[in-house]
């Protein structure tokens, strides 16, 4: 059975809602046959990734750039889960099968810093991108919980094929 490890960093009652939106999307009862494994940032191992078909990433952005919580993850995983780099310190291409992932971002003002970075460092992982970046700016609403649902729902069915 694939599994969809979904990660994040949800300090505030704001970016708790994305997070839980995300997993019961992920969860969605029309998607059969994927097993859904929520880790907390500073929990998340090596292991869990490398047990894991697909990703989700969620974090708020602080003063323009990934939570620490969530670099701490990545800085943690990165060589084990297949990083690479090339000479000049950019992502270098990994090559073979690359596993989906999704990220969504929240930020009071702005969301740009902190998707660059997470994405900056997913491609140089065995990742790629299978949706749309999530960036929500202020607060949350309806529409940004459907987006989130959404976002899990989206990852969690490309494994379930």
């Amino acid at each position: 059975m694939p599994t969809l490890l979904i990660v994040h960093h949800a300090p505030s009652p704001t970016v708790r809602e994305l997070a839980d939106a995300v997993v019961a999307g992920a969860r969605d009862d029309a998607i059969e046959g994927v097993d859904v494994v929520v880790r907390a940032a500073l929990e998340a191992t090596a292991d869990d990734v490398l047990a894991a078909d697909g990703y989700v990433l969620g974090t708020p952005a602080n003063f323009g750039y990934m939570s620490g919580a969530l670099k701490h993850f990545l800085d943690t995983i990165f060589l084990e889960a297949g990083g690479a780099l090339a000479d000049d310190g950019s992502a270098a291409s990994t090559g073979g099968a690359k596993r989906p992932f999704g990220l969504w971002v929240h930020g009071r003002y702005d969301t740009t810093g902190a998707v660059r970075s997470v994405l900056s460092i997913a491609g140089a992982l065995p990742w790629r991108q299978a949706a749309e970046v999530l960036e929500v700016v202020g607060d949350v609403g309806g529409p940004e919980r459907d987006a989130a649902y959404e976002l899990g729902g989206t990852v969690a069915a490309l494994l379930a094929g």
